[in-house]
């Protein structure tokens, strides 16, 4: 039987980790060297706060989807408020890494705070964890450092800005990283790629169509094994449209074939590809193409 642990803030996250005194209520950085939390078992973890983890590999293998790569570079896996993960503790296993931990309320009245939902991995699953290089981990290190001298510094004016800042610094180096990941990982990309054209196809297929209903984003990411920030964001740079803008995009085409090759009404292929009302479809596809189905038939 699973134990969910809920932490509500810093100092709850500091208390559970029998870790080192708080310096800040609303930010942290732990070493998890230097935590003194030992367990054998296995729990479900959820926070109010958003968490960065650091885990050191040496050659590790990552699970990606159904599929296996190895990699031999360190990894962070990112969470946001209110996700649960599942987390299997050793209480012989040497602990290696940090985290850095921060509570949504430093954000407010920055940029960051408004930007914050741009940072689409906080909703990655931790199987699509970003793989940094030796000289990428320095670069997110030092700046680890700069909050670091922050927290431990007496509270002024400038405190929360400074921290706001290089938090943000850190979070945009990653954004950077994962673009590199994607770059670097093309041909696991393609494939995902393919899988993602084939469950369009499937769904718009005409033994499908008494599903009746549109194709979600969520459901094609779970049968892909994915996320669908992942999914969505992979798709954005290998093709420039993102998860939905695709979905879309099958949606007019297979909407363009009924009207042209069939003889059923707007309302009956508007049914076909999952539209509750015809009116929906309708102001769908001229959003889409400029015609209302009706003028488009009439063109063809």
């Amino acid at each position: 039987m699973h134990n969910t642990i809920r932490i509500n803030s810093i100092h709850e996250l500091h208390k559970f980790l029998e870790s080192d005194l708080v310096l800040n209520p609303q930010i942290t950085i732990i070493d998890f060297s230097k935590t003194r939390y030992k367990s054998n078992e296995e729990y479900k973890f959820t926070t109010e706060l958003y968490c960065i983890f650091f885990k050191e590999t040496m050659c590790a293998n990552i699970r990606y989807g159904r599929s296996i790569y190895d990699f031999q570079a360190a990894s962070l896996v990112f969470m946001g408020p209110n996700q649960i993960a599942s987390i299997e503790a050793n209480e012989n296993t040497e602990h290696k890494g940090w985290g850095l931990f921060f509570h949504p309320d430093i954000l407010r009245g920055s940029n960051l705070s408004s930007n914050i939902h741009e940072y689409s991995f906080f909703n990655y699953e931790t199987n699509e964890s970003l793989h940094i290089s030796t000289k990428e981990r320095g670069i997110l290190e030092g700046i680890l450092d700069k909050i670091t001298i922050e927290l431990e510094q007496n509270i002024d004016k400038h405190s929360r800005t400074l921290i706001v800042n290089n938090l943000e610094l850190l979070l945009n180096y990653c954004m950077r990283f994962y673009d590199r990941q994607f770059i670097s990982r093309k041909d696991i990309n393609k494939d995902v790629l393919v899988k993602f054209e084939k469950e369009l196809k499937k769904h718009f297929s005409k033994n499908n169509f008494e599903e009746k209903t549109l194709p979600e984003v969520n459901k094609i990411a779970k049968n892909l094994n994915i996320s669908p920030n992942y999914l969505s964001d992979l798709l954005k740079k290998e093709t420039g449209k993102n998860a939905q803008e695709h979905i879309h995009y099958f949606l007019v085409e297979e909407a363009k074939n009924q009207l042209s090759l069939s003889k059923e009404s707007i309302s009956q292929i508007a049914y076909n590809l999952g539209f509750e009302y015809p009116q929906y479809f309708s102001r769908f596809f001229k959003n889409k193409t400029g015609y209302t189905p009706i003028q488009y038939r009439q063109l063809n």
